[in-house]
């Protein structure tokens, strides 16, 4: 072996222990018996050796299974007639009269608007505070169309509240008018409801004043 690998220096030889045997010609005999045919046993490692080194795509992606989406569960305050205070967005302070719960899960509430300016409009649970102060809904009835698909947005909204393309510094923006199907609605919930409002006294005044913090109080230590 020396001589077919001769030491470079102490502990190291000119060629590798797998090029010394490739040189010396053992490998030829490798896996071959007498006769000189392969009869060797497979190889250990059989799933290695029959892996490709390429895999095949799949031509269909798997289907992933769609959870089914509970119904929202209101919160025990939030009943039919409460006083809600909104938290966030374009009405943020305002108290609200809570009328149905949508398929969607959201809120359907009216200020009424002839009270403090909030229509019908929809709210997210998690955005309001329930107070223990209630309207009755005697009388009250509110349309089975109002529901999720009627506060879609249409092409004139979107237009409006934007700008055309290619006029990025506009004049002036567009108004939408609303619809008058949505003023008889709104008319029609208030009508019954400002009735119901009017037989308890400071109830209009309380839906008008808009819902304020001072320092020192904290809302989780209240009761609503």
């Amino acid at each position: 072996m020396s001589g077919r690998n001769p030491p470079l220096a102490r502990g190291v030889n000119k060629y590798s222990r797998s090029a010394s045997i490739k040189r010396s010609g053992k490998w030829r005999f490798f896996g071959k018996g007498a006769d000189g045919k392969k009869n060797a046993p497979k190889a250990q490692n059989t799933l290695a050796a029959s892996a490709s080194k390429w895999y095949t795509a799949p031509t269909r992606k798997p289907r992933r299974q769609r959870r089914r989406k509970k119904a929202t569960k209101l919160r025990s305050s939030v009943t039919p007639g409460a006083v809600l205070i909104v938290l966030a967005g374009r009405f943020r302070g305002k108290r609200v009269v809570f009328l149905k719960q949508l398929a969607s899960g959201l809120l359907l509430v009216t200020g009424p608007f002839k009270i403090n300016g909030v229509p019908l409009r929809r709210l997210n649970q998690a955005y309001v505070i329930a107070t223990s102060t209630s309207v009755s809904l005697d009388g009250v009835a509110v349309g089975s169309h109002i529901d999720d698909a009627y506060f879609a947005r249409t092409k004139d909204v979107d237009a409006a509240a934007g700008v055309a393309e290619g006029e990025f510094f506009a004049s002036e923006k567009k108004t939408v008018e609303v619809a008058q199907g949505r003023k008889d609605d709104q008319k029609s919930v208030d009508s019954a409801l400002l009735a119901n409002i009017s037989k308890v006294p400071a109830l209009g005044a309380y839906l008008n004043a808009k819902f304020s913090l001072k320092k020192g109080q904290a809302p989780h230590e209240m009761n609503w």
